[in-house]
């Protein structure tokens, strides 16, 4: 009896293993890695927006592999923008069999995660992590479909000096792995054209008392400031900024430009300078229509980085499909040397997997909207 219950239960252990290779052969899983709960999960929720947005036209085109329909399918997992939930992340998305991932946010979980999708074999599609380091490890599975903070920091430094006419600048940064590269990277910038800061301050990514460090540099007589950081952070120091009459311009250079900030800032926005990767939605060569489409489709707006999460997801599912494989050993050669066409432009990567040829958009708070006021970089600044 013993012999033939371990009999069934081996047919029915076999049967089920058929049945999975099977679904699994008409279903392909692309991982998302993002912040999806806690004081970040805004950025996240609009990554898992635009990834989705992504798999859904993918599939609306009845995508065949290998002789075989099949069904792209997102699977979600929220790393809290933390580095040791993120490589617990990563482990899980490996262990569910996904082909890709589209993640992480920031430097910070992506580094880490880097290295596991290595050893794994499988792309990692950053949409944002501007920091330089992530693609600087040598992995030859992770990309990023926006400029890093080298060019981001570069591009700041020379507008701070050359449009705003900064003399006096003060630098300030939450700590992070993002923040402090994109500061250095500013500072480094600033040398460059001869020009040294007064001041260099820090504080971490949860401070909400900004007065410290603004009565340091109030000291300094700053006519500008310099955050590496992000908009929750912005919004409260320009705030304080303004009610302690400080009379400097603050400046960001990636992670500012969002709905969140002008929201938080309220009046006391007004005039702060930021630049972001990439162009305005409208200049965007498919923005116009996937704002739209992400609208009808999520009953909001864009809050900060979703066409980059669908041009990520499409790169990846436009590899797959070329190589007409799943299989990360056959489609990551067709990734490294794609050239696609994207909402937010050409999608194509240099020898570290970096986005070719990127571009950057100044923007100031105007009449409490972020208002476009320059486009740096792009194939004619490279």
């Amino acid at each position: 009896m013993k012999n033939t219950f371990s009999k069934l239960a081996l047919a029915s252990l076999v049967l089920a293993a058929f049945n999975s290779a099977a679904a699994n052969g008409e279903t392909v899983l692309i991982g998302l890695a993002g912040p999806l709960t806690g004081p970040s999960a805004r950025i996240g929720k609009d990554l898992e927006n635009g990834a989705q947005l992504a798999i859904t036209d993918a599939n609306n085109k009845k995508p065949v592999i290998d002789g075989k329909a099949v069904t792209f399918k997102l699977v979600s997992e929220d790393d809290q923008s933390d580095p040791r939930t993120a490589v617990a992340v990563v482990q899980r998305l490996v262990d569910e069999g996904v082909v890709g991932v589209v993640g992480h946010w920031n430097t910070g979980t992506s580094i880490p995660a880097a290295r596991i999708y290595h050893d794994a074999g499988i792309a990692q599609v950053a949409p944002v992590a501007t920091g330089h380091a992530y693609t600087q490890q040598g992995f030859d599975t992770s990309f990023r479909v926006m400029g890093h903070d080298d060019d981001g920091g570069n591009d700041a430094g020379q507008y701070a000096v050359n449009v705003l006419k900064a003399k006096r600048i003060a630098v300030l940064d939450d700590r992070t792995a993002f923040g402090q590269g994109l500061a250095d990277e500013f500072i480094k910038s600033l040398k460059a054209q001869g020009v040294d800061i007064i001041d260099r301050e820090y504080i971490d990514d949860k401070t909400v008392d900004f007065s410290a460090v603004l009565t340091n540099i109030r000291s300094k007589n700053a006519d500008l400031i310099f955050f590496g950081g992000v908009d929750s952070q912005a919004a409260p120091l320009a705030r304080r900024i303004k009610q302690l009459g400080l009379p400097a311009t603050l400046m960001g250079a990636g992670g500012f430009v969002s709905q969140t900030f002008l929201t938080l800032a309220q009046k006391e926005g007004e005039g702060v300078v930021a630049l972001e990767p990439g162009l305005p939605i409208d200049k965007m060569p498919g923005g116009k229509a996937f704002e739209q489409a992400y609208i009808d489709r999520y009953k909001t707006h864009i809050e900060l980085h979703a066409p980059f999460a669908y041009d990520a997801t499409s790169v990846l599912i436009d590899a797959i499909e070329q190589a007409d494989s799943t299989d990360p050993a056959k489609y990551l050669p067709k990734l490294r040397a794609i050239k696609h066409q994207g909402v937010t432009g050409i999608i194509a990567f240099d020898g570290q997997g970096n986005l070719l040829n990127p571009t950057f958009t100044v923007y100031r708070v105007t009449n409490g909207k972020w208002v476009p006021q320059s486009v740096l970089g792009g194939a004619a600044g490279h």
